[in-house]
């Protein structure tokens, strides 16, 4: 037996129904770039690395960007018209990834340090006459496009303060 008791009144948190079911609430749509790189808000949102976390991962970073770097070096040369894009893709996501996992600006600006470097070992010629790096469009192409990259990457919204490397106050 079933009585006034026992029938439950409807709350705010239970979705209204109707005779088709309970009503379904769409996700607004998200653009490619935003679903993967995320909104500024949400970025912003993300939790600060502690201090010894983000001294390895700048470690580990540049020295990322140096073997982004060569392998990029032979990629953009072995396969002219694709291999550009490719080097350029692997030279954004490192970048890009230093800014995330690090939060902070100095992140991004490591591992393009440590490409540019690489990039100027073998820009020299060697005694043999040996060059890794000419001067034709695609060696150029990637040489000022990454370097763009590294900028756009480093100067990113992130979670710190003004000054790269250094988190924050507390939001």
């Amino acid at each position: 037996m079933t009585g006034p008791a026992d029938k439950k009144a409807p709350t705010d948190k239970q979705a209204p129904t109707d005779k088709k079911g309970p009503a379904v609430k769409k996700a607004p749509h998200r653009s490619i770039a935003v679903a993967v790189l995320g909104t500024r808000e949400e970025r912003l949102k993300e939790p600060q690395p502690p201090l010894a976390g983000r001294i390895a991962a700048y470690v580990l970073f540049f020295l990322l960007g140096i073997a982004v770097s060569v392998c990029g070096a032979f990629v953009q040369a072995l396969w002219p018209p694709v291999g550009v894009l490719l080097a350029l893709a692997a030279t954004a996501a490192t970048f890009y990834a230093g800014l995330r996992v690090t939060g902070t600006r100095l992140g991004a600006a490591l591992p393009a340090a440590g490409w540019f470097l690489a990039l100027l070992l073998l820009m020299v010629p060697r005694p043999e006459g040996d060059n890794v790096l000419w001067t034709n469009a695609t060696s150029l192409a990637w040489l000022f496009v990454g370097s763009i990259l590294g900028v756009i990457c480093a100067t990113l919204p992130t979670r710190t303060s003004w000054f790269p490397g250094v988190p924050g106050p507390p939001r």
